[in-house]
């Protein structure tokens, strides 16, 4: 425990609460077995296969699942205008709220989202009707096709985003990031309709921000 406390510079915040949040059920799991018997000690598995199904081991180097707020997208249509029928991509979009948020920006877009967790996947289609909802790969799809791709990553995949998007985005398609800058781009355009959720929008070809 208390190396997620001091190790501040290996791992991140949420990870970190992970960490700590680990020790308290541990303890509460070992005392639940040592009262009912060895055949408890099974129990443990439960949680950690709901928890694998919902978040593979193969998204672990993405966000985990953080919705976008309500409102964080507001005025986005204003700073980066897409045509009708524009073609938005939510890469990495949970349980759907900012397929909802940018629904609601541009009414007219061809939305999509992609997400690895298949019961996140499964969730979201039902949740949001207008949207093309696929279990997909987000580093390995190809975002050429879309004048939008929105992302809610972490800081650690900001720099792979920005790699992706600086070979593959065509010009005039924006790529817009929900609180984490993208690290060495010029910004279009940046809101910040909730406190502490800015978004950052970078419209392509991207810039450097020394250029």
């Amino acid at each position: 425990m208390a190396a997620a406390v001091w190790t501040r510079s290996v791992i991140t915040p949420w990870r970190r609460t992970f960490l700590l949040a680990g020790f308290p059920l541990s303890w509460l799991i070992l005392g639940v077995v040592s009262v009912q018997g060895p055949i408890m000690s099974l129990w443990w598995l439960v949680p950690l296969a709901l928890l694998m199904s919902l978040y593979p081991a193969h998204s672990w180097s993405d966000a985990p699942l953080f919705p976008t707020p309500a409102n964080a997208l507001k005025g986005l249509s204003g700073v980066a205008p897409l045509p009708a029928l524009a073609a938005i991509v939510d890469a990495g979009c949970g349980l759907g709220a900012g397929l909802r948020a940018l629904a609601s920006e541009y009414p007219q877009a061809r939305l999509s989202g992609w997400e690895w967790s298949r019961p996140l996947a499964w969730t979201t289609r039902w949740r949001v009707r207008s949207a093309s909802i696929r279990r997909a790969d987000i580093w390995k799809e190809d975002w050429s096709a879309f004048q939008m791709v929105y992302l809610f990553q972490r800081p650690e995949s900001m720099l792979r985003a920005v790699s992706k998007a600086s070979s593959e985005l065509q010009a005039g398609a924006y790529l817009v990031s929900l609180e984490f800058e993208a690290p060495g781009l010029r910004p279009t355009a940046k809101l910040e309709t909730v406190p502490g959720k800015p978004v950052w929008v970078y419209k392509a070809p991207l810039t450097n921000d020394r250029a």
